[in-house]
């Protein structure tokens, strides 16, 4: 086949056609990549193509320019059929100075093509970077097809009617550039023209020196004539997808979307208590959009008031809602044993990032889910989810409300920095379809007197709202008596009342589905079991090993805590276990202990997602 580089080149005749490619956008942090990403998905998601995206950005607000740890990425793996990963290696890079050259190039796939900007390689840029020598020069890139020219100065000479100073005229690159790629992709550029004139409403000269970027860069891939090669477009078909709606949306607004639909099902209002932190505040920035559906947002002085003011919101009758990292979380632990003890209704959403303490505030990890599934203190069980890929949150989000308001406990929804930032189509769900779980509230009390903690058939406490006429009853976080709720230190009581609690989080599992096998047959040699946004690199891997042949399964696992009934003799049905995991091995540990299976881990700790390759080589490991 083809490379995409050699797909690129002039020819007679149609436009080539490629099933899928992966384009990454990498410059200095301030050069607008993310901006230029998300753009560049919009033409793609209204060309009709599926995809998935990867945003890579430093943790310093602003690095210094230039330098190496100051790069700042976006990959886009889009196709004409089902993609479920952003790609495993770059077919196209553009990279606006060398440190983005530098950093990225080493991920490109041989035969790949480089866009570039000399303008950027000056002398200065070149030592930041780490080069001894121009690489655009020195042969060290002939592995690649190299397109390399002054982006900088055909930018400045694009919007030189403006009367812009150099500063405020190569803030327009970033339009060049994505000009550019749209043409070399055979995109329209009109949604992102529309978009400028909003976004730059107020100052309209700046929309049109943005959109006279974006056109020269369009045009300049017209006629460009680049070592006699030129460029060529090359054209992605639309994806098959069933007829409706559809929308582009990240992992953070599908939680936000989620738990407001949750709320809306269980015919409550939501109080959603936060503090910023990354890359959990973006939840907090969708829902506060969301007010006219019930929703309050409330940004606290710290994370430990976050989580207490939404345990007075489920108190008070409303749905709790908080949001958090790791660190976040862990200051959130105490006000849990408190929701756990006080049984109220509480969505707890971790978007995972790199650990411990501050770690790596941008890049992606799955290591919390100790943290989820044990880290409180005393016996504090409540009922952990995962959201396997952006669409994913919004129903994952749904199920932890739903949880939480039947069960009257705190529920952890998982989510990562790759899901929370990553984009992807999603089919907007038709709201009739979704079976409400409407909550009623204790009007009276029983039969022989008010009992705050009698049980039903599922060992849930009546939810009682202060103030409600005779059904004056206290709640907190000394043990209380079985039944009255009164304080109780009696060693048994504590006994029946721990044994109560656990008995009530372990019967969720009443009202989840059994496990089902994603791919491959319930039995075999070997299953590959995934939780989380290894969703996708897990899928295609073991479609890859099963095209070859080899008898492999996938099975992912969306209620972490308690498990799906049937997963224990589903995993004892295989001869071999693998679970790929962003962490140490933490969801290996928790199947071995509860299912005494020989659970393999393949870990991977660098801030950066699975690549299917790195999967693909551990099965034929396995199998072999």
């Amino acid at each position: 086949m083809a490379s995409v580089a050699e797909i690129l080149k002039p020819e007679e005749g149609s436009a080539p056609q490629a099933e899928a490619v992966v384009v990454r956008f990498a410059g200095d942090s301030g050069d607008g990549m993310q901006l230029t990403g998300g753009q560049f998905t919009l033409s793609t998601a209204l060309a009709g193509n599926d995809l998935a995206t990867f945003p890579d950005f430093p943790a310093e607000i602003r690095a210094p320019q230039g330098t190496l740890f100051g790069v700042s990425a976006f990959q886009i793996n889009f196709g004409s059929s089902d993609i479920t990963t952003a790609g495993d290696a770059p077919d196209v890079l553009v990279a606006m100075n060398p440190a983005a050259l530098k950093t990225n190039v080493k991920d490109l796939k041989p035969g790949g093509l480089i866009v570039a900007d000399t303008g950027e390689f000056s002398d200065r840029n070149l030592a930041k970077a780490k080069y001894d020598a121009n690489p655009l020069e020195d042969g060290s890139l002939a592995q690649w097809q190299v397109l390399a020219f002054d982006i900088s100065q055909l930018t400045m000479d694009s919007v030189k009617e403006f009367g812009l100073g150099n500063k405020e005229a190569l803030r327009c690159k970033n339009m060049w550039t994505l000009g550019l790629a749209l043409w070399m992709f055979d995109r329209d550029r009109q949604p992102i023209i529309d978009w400028l004139r909003v976004k730059f409403a107020k100052a309209p000269e700046l929309a049109d020196a943005n959109i006279a970027a974006l056109n020269a860069g369009h045009a300049y891939g017209e006629t460009a004539e680049i070592g006699g090669d030129g460029l060529k477009q090359l054209h992605v078909d639309a994806a098959p997808q069933p007829a409706g709606l559809y929308r582009t949306i990240t992992g953070a607004d599908a939680v936000a979307y989620g738990l407001v639909a949750g709320a809306q099902l269980a015919n409550l209002k939501m109080f959603y208590g936060g503090y910023p932190i990354t890359p959990a505040s973006a939840v907090l920035h969708s829902l506060s959009k969301l007010k006219e559906y019930g929703v309050t947002t409330f940004q606290a002085e710290d994370e430990i008031a976050a989580i207490a003011s939404a345990i007075g919101a489920s108190y008070a009758g409303q749905l709790g809602v908080t949001c958090s990292s790791g660190p976040g979380i862990a200051l959130k632990g105490e006000a849990m044993g408190l929701a756990i003890m006080t049984e109220l209704p509480l969505v707890i959403v971790n978007i995972q990032r790199g650990g411990p303490s501050t770690g790596l505030p941008t890049k992606t990890e799955q290591s919390d889910l100790y943290q989820a599934v044990y880290g409180r203190n005393g016996d504090a069980p409540l009922p952990v989810i995962a959201a396997r890929s952006p669409t994913d949150a919004f129903d994952c989000a749904i199920e932890a409300c739903r949880i939480a308001t039947q069960y009257m406990t705190p529920v952890i929804l998982l989510s990562d920095g790759y899901i929370g930032n990553a984009a992807e189509p999603w089919q907007v769900p038709d709201v009739s379809s979704f079976e409400p779980f409407p909550v009623e509230f204790l009007e009276t009390a029983q039969e022989g007197g008010l009992q705050p903690y009698a049980r039903d058939e599922k060992l849930k406490r009546p939810w009682i709202k202060p103030g409600t006429p005779g059904l004056m009853h206290r709640i907190g976080g000394i043990e209380k008596q079985v039944n009255t709720g009164h304080i109780d230190y009696a060693p048994a009581n504590h006994q029946a009342m721990t044994d109560i609690r656990r008995n009530k989080v372990l019967g969720v599992a009443d009202s989840i589905p059994d496990q089902e096998v994603e791919q491959g047959a319930a039995g075999g040699k070997l299953a590959v079991v995934g939780w989380g946004s290894t969703y996708g690199p897990i899928h295609q891997a073991v479609r890859r090993a099963r095209a070859k042949g080899h008898d492999v399964s996938h099975i992912h696992i969306r209620h972490i805590w308690p498990m799906p009934k049937n997963l224990g003799e589903l995993l004892k049905s295989y001869d071999k276990v693998l679970v790929p995991e962003m962490n140490t091995g933490q969801l290996k540990t928790v199947l071995r202990d509860q299912y005494l299976v020989d659970a393999k881990p393949l870990n991977k700790t660098s801030g950066q997602p699975f690549r299917i390759a790195e999967i693909e080589a551990a099965i034929e490991e396995m199998i072999s």
